[in-house]
Parts: C-alpha cells; sequence; structure tokens
C-alpha cells in the first residue's frame, strides 16, 4: 500500500476539471429570468432608481463580464454605473392631409443605440479617462443601467501595464465618440464581414463619397 502511495505522487497532482467561479456568474447572467439574478436585480432597482443618472460604484455588479472586458482592480480603473431612458420614437400624428404612409411614424430607429449614448455621457461627466467597454447590468419600464468601465490613461499605473497602456497613445484619445469601443463599432456595422456589409468599410460616409 505504502509503495502504491509513492507512486501516485510521483505522477504529479491531479488535474482539476469542473468550472470556474466566473463560469457560474456567467451562466446566471445568460438567463437572469431563470436564476438568482431575478430577485437581486428587483431589490437593485429599487435602489438604482433613487440614485443619480451617473454613479462611481466601488466594484462591479457583473465581475465575470467585467473581467472579460478588461477590467482589473488596479488604481486608475473606475466603474461607473449610467441610466437611460428606454421605449419608442414615436412622433406625434400629423393632422395636414397625407396618406399613412408618408405620416412617417414607424421604422424611426435612433442612430446610436442606448449602450453608445450611456458611454458617451459618462465620458462627459469623466473628461481625463477613456472610456474602454461598458455591459449591460438592468432595465425597468423606463430606463435601461449600464455599468461603463472607465480608464485613467495619465495615471502610472495605467501607463505601465501592457495590457492597458495601448489608452494612453493619443491615437485613443476619445475614441468614445469616435465609435472605437464594442458598442460603437457595432453600430457602424463593424461587427460583421462580407454580404450585407458592403457598405460599412472604411466607413459608411467614406463608401459613399468613393462610390461617387
Amino acid at each position: 500500500m505504502v509503495e502504491k502511495k509513492v507512486e501516485d505522487n510521483e505522477e504529479g497532482p491531479r488535474p482539476v476539471n469542473g468550472k470556474s467561479m466566473y463560469s457560474y456568474i456567467s451562466d446566471a447572467w445568460d438567463r437572469p429570468d431563470d436564476s438568482y439574478v431575478k430577485a437581486l436585480n428587483w431589490e437593485r432597482l429599487i435602489t438604482w432608481r433613487r440614485e443619480k443618472n451617473f454613479s462611481r460604484i466601488e466594484r462591479p455588479t457583473r465581475l465575470d463580464r467585467a473581467r472579460a472586458l478588461g477590467y482589473k482592480a488596479k488604481q486608475g480603473i473606475i466603474v461607473v454605473r449610467g441610466r437611460v431612458r428606454k421605449g419608442g420614437l414615436h412622433k406625434r400624428f400629423g393632422y395636414k392631409g397625407r396618406r399613412s404612409k408618408r405620416e412617417g411614424m414607424v421604422k424611426i430607429t435612433m442612430g446610436k443605440s442606448l449602450k453608445r449614448i450611456t458611454e458617451e455621457r459618462s465620458a462627459k461627466r469623466y473628461p481625463n479617462m477613456e472610456v474602454l467597454n461598458s455591459y449591460w447590468v438592468g432595465e425597468d419600464g423606463k430606463h435601461v443601467w449600464y455599468e461603463v468601465i472607465l480608464v485613467d490613461k495619465h495615471h502610472p499605473s495605467i501607463m505601465a501595464d501592457k495590457n492597458l497602456n495601448w489608452l494612453c497613445d493619443n491615437a485613443n484619445k476619445g475614441r468614445v465618440f469616435r465609435g472605437k469601443t464594442s458598442a460603437g463599432r457595432k453600430g457602424r456595422g463593424l461587427h460583421w464581414k462580407g454580404k450585407g456589409a458592403e457598405n460599412a468599410r472604411p466607413s459608411v460616409r467614406a463608401h459613399h463619397h468613393h462610390i461617387k
């Protein structure tokens, strides 16, 4: 028996099988209505409605999503929870004579997503920081809440970070207002290639001027 134990130890430690903590958090947030997230968000929204539109928080609500998007618990990085209003963009009914088809009341969509608008408004409230990314944390009938990861590109810890110091380059200044974040690139059609995205590169305006 002793010899057998020695042989097992010589083989080395057994590999760890199973999911990580982040995987369980991600599974719960993938279907929030079917997990414990639903009850938590019910309580959270009661508090969030009383807060300001944009408020800095100590730690991310969704740790797995924040870490996947580049968040690190270090100096120079903050998380801001922002709230924007949701709803349709229905125009008022016109009383002049025209066809219903020309009323211009349906199929009116925004030029920017609510997520992108939240990122831009967060950047305006923290002008010395750059937006890294953002993620959804909750919504009700009137508002949607996103958490935005902001980085201070002048902080020494960020300048020394090999994963984040690319934000220190002046070429990335005001990246959120130029559609360089993930939400911005998605709105510009740059998350797709090939059929259906022929006009998206290098941009819609540049392609429009080129074909003329």
